[in-house]
């Protein structure tokens, strides 16, 4: 018979228990983690819905229904069934337009019109066009029951780039009703975040019509795309309104993950600061700080690549109140920054018991908080108060 491992002990040391006991403590453990929920400190997490093909945002409609965007390029509803308990519908919403599926490019993010109740209107932003020439588009619709309808683009970046990577696309409505996206800088030439003629390496503000802002900063500068909100960014993956406070989060290279507070025609300096280096380990610039460049609320050095961002300000966890939270790929896990009067706190890591990369957090009508599993068979998860304490 083989010897176990590890097997001897020093005199005085406790017996190890019988195989028969470690058989029934590693079954129970199995049966935990197993579950379709599992308790960690004073939160459970419980599956609403699973089976999902890389899910990448989230959103709630009025009737207590979620839609949920796939990468490849799916929408999908999650509705309570008749016992009241979340399904998945096995048919994805009809007439969502062609998407560019290839690398980082798909169906991002998932945005309700504040007037869904009267006017049932979404918006989706997406990677669209080809591999040697794409773009980052906005559309609008009327969704009526599982189908949309009236689809209008009302934004198409430009120029077309030839590469499937850094492409945004997280949306937020400014406290005016306009809506702002974050755009990346394509992986391309990284100065063209800096340079007004093109849409890479932006946040761009438009109306919900697609018409511009007449006070966007560069609206009346010659030769500038009049959509550009603010320049210097490399990959935006975070976007968050907080009252009049609009905060951005974006991939730094190897390091210098940032969240910014985003300001009309401010600099936020990529590529002529940043905290991280290439991926080679050369160096992108000597520089982390410049005249005339915002500098980041927080950076985030080995990078924790995040991704999607919720505010949470909710009676149902009272000890994260006014704190944004970030999902982390790299480290698994969820931020909890807390903030005060637009200065972030201590940070707190969470969530890091469920092993997984999480895509994007949300906070619900009900005070919940739900997470998405970055993944092939990606879940739908929801943050409760653990009932026991």
């Amino acid at each position: 018979m083989p010897s176990e491992p590890c097997s001897s002990r020093s005199p005085g040391a406790r017996p190890r228990p019988s195989t028969r006991a470690r058989h029934r403590l590693l079954a129970g453990l199995c049966a935990l983690l197993l579950a379709p929920w599992a308790w960690a400190g004073e939160y459970r997490i419980e599956t609403v819905a699973q089976d999902l093909e890389f899910p990448w945002s989230l959103a709630f409609l009025p009737d207590g229904r979620m839609l949920v965007t796939e990468r490849p390029g799916r929408l999908r509803i999650v509705a309570p069934g008749d016992d009241g308990t979340p399904t998945l519908r096995d048919t994805p919403v009809d007439g969502v337009p062609p998407v560019f599926a290839q690398g980082q490019a798909g169906l991002f993010d998932v945005m309700v019109d504040p007037d869904f109740a009267d006017n049932a209107t979404i918006y989706l932003s997406f990677a669209h066009g080809t591999a040697r020439a794409n773009h980052l588009r906005i559309v609008r619709a009327r969704l009526d029951g599982d189908r949309l309808h009236d689809v209008e683009p009302i934004l198409t970046t430009q120029p077309a780039k030839p590469h499937g990577q850094h492409f945004g696309g997280r949306m937020a409505l400014l406290a005016d009703g306009t809506l702002v996206v974050g755009m990346g800088d394509g992986n391309l030439e990284r100065t063209d975040a800096l340079r007004l003629h093109t849409h890479l390496g932006k946040m761009l503000r438009i109306g919900r019509d697609g018409r511009i802002p007449d006070d966007n900063p560069f609206v009346d500068r010659p030769g500038a795309r009049p959509e550009i909100y603010s320049v210097g960014h490399r990959n935006p993956q975070g976007l968050v309104r907080v009252g009049d406070a609009l905060y951005a989060h974006e991939h730094g290279p190897r390091g210098g993950d940032e969240l910014n507070r985003i300001e009309a025609g401010a600099d936020y300096g990529w590529p002529i600061t940043t905290h991280g280096v290439d991926y080679t380990g050369a160096r992108v610039s000597p520089y982390s700080t410049w005249p005339g460049v915002t500098p980041p609320l927080v950076h985030w050095t080995p990078s924790i690549a995040p991704a999607g961002m919720a505010w949470y300000d909710d009676a149902l966890f009272p000890a994260w109140r006014e704190s944004l939270f970030v999902t982390a790929l790299v480290e698994r896990s969820v931020r909890r920054v807390p903030m005060r009067d637009g200065v972030p706190g201590e940070q707190e890591t969470l969530f890091t018991e469920l092993g997984e990369r999480i895509r994007d957090v949300r906070t619900g009508p009900d005070g919940a908080l739900y997470l998405l599993t970055d993944a092939p068979q990606g879940r739908v998860l929801r943050v409760l108060p653990d009932a026991t304490r």
